[in-house]
Parts: structure tokens; C-alpha cells; sequence
């Protein structure tokens, strides 16, 4: 398995709308593995395969404390929404930073495994809401530009002057 290098904001690859997977073989499956452990070393509880530079539709979630309860998302659509909840979000892409975002309290999900085979569940809170924050990757959206004009502008100076000390 591999670490694969995570893109931070304001990358313009992390504006790049994912394409669905059509091929479902060990390619597929080692990626999911680099993924999750490269998710688990951040650490994080979700990573969307934007993030890694890597423009498909995949995504790995685990929010046990454990981190033994890895789902995998291939090709994952939101096919029911209801509700609303605030929660406070944080990104591997936009480190440091955490915000409120509303979203959907209750989805209802279908998705691909990593053997091609189609499936449907329902979440809801936290899971919902690292679904919804997933799918906004696969989008070309970051959670950040769902914020106010002025909130996003206070964090994209913070982001910058971060960047400076970096260099």
C-alpha cells in the first residue's frame, strides 16, 4: 500500500468533476486500499479520490474510533434527502480549518462496491454529512465555498498567509 499526497485549496485540481469508474478489477481495489490508508494516516474520517489528485468517483469513510469499519463509495449518488443539520466540518484539503456547513440530516445513498456490485443505505448526522461532504469533492466543490463571501474570504487570507509561513 501506498500514502498518496493529499491536494490542499486553493489547488485548482480539487475543482475537477469526478468521472464514474467503469472498470472494477485489482487496479481498483489497491487504490481503495491506498486510500484508506492514507485517510487513516492523516487521520481523517473521509477522503473523496479528488483529494488525491485522481478524478473518479470513489470515496472511503470510516467514523469508528476503531477504524476497522471502512465503507467504500464507487460511483455514490444521493438518491433521497430530508432534513437539515449544522455541523461543524473540517478537510484534509483545507487543514486547520473548521466550519459550519448545513446539509441534510437524512440521505439515502446506492453506490458500487469495489466488485462493481450496486447497493443502497440509508444515513443519517454524521454519516450523512461526511457523504454529502464526499460527493461535494467528486463535484469539483470544496466545503469552504459553501460558506459566506465573507467567511470564505477570511479563510482563503488565513490559507495564504499560512502558505507563506510554509515556504
Amino acid at each position: 500500500m501506498a500514502i498518496l499526497n493529499i491536494l490542499h485549496y486553493p489547488d485548482e485540481r480539487l475543482h475537477t468533476v469526478a468521472k464514474p469508474v467503469t472498470v472494477f478489477d485489482e487496479h481498483l481495489q489497491q487504490f481503495v486500499a491506498d486510500m484508506a490508508e492514507t485517510m487513516y494516516q492523516a487521520p481523517g474520517i473521509g477522503l473523496a479520490a479528488t483529494q488525491v489528485n485522481v478524478h473518479q468517483r470513489v470515496v472511503v469513510i470510516d467514523l469508528s474510533e476503531s477504524k476497522d469499519e471502512l465503507l467504500v463509495l464507487i460511483n455514490p449518488e444521493i438518491i433521497e434527502m430530508d432534513g437539515q443539520i449544522t455541523y461543524e466540518e473540517g478537510c484534509l484539503s483545507v487543514p486547520g480549518i473548521y466550519e459550519e456547513v448545513d446539509r441534510a440530516e437524512r440521505i439515502k445513498v446506492r453506490a458500487q462496491r469495489v466488485n462493481g456490485e450496486t447497493f443502497e443505505f440509508a444515513a443519517d448526522e454524521l454519516l450523512a454529512v461526511c457523504i454529502q461532504h464526499e460527493l461535494d469533492h467528486l463535484n469539483g466543490k470544496v466545503f469552504i465555498e459553501k460558506l459566506s463571501r465573507l467567511k470564505f474570504n477570511r479563510i482563503l487570507q488565513k490559507l495564504k498567509k499560512n502558505q507563506r509561513k510554509t515556504l
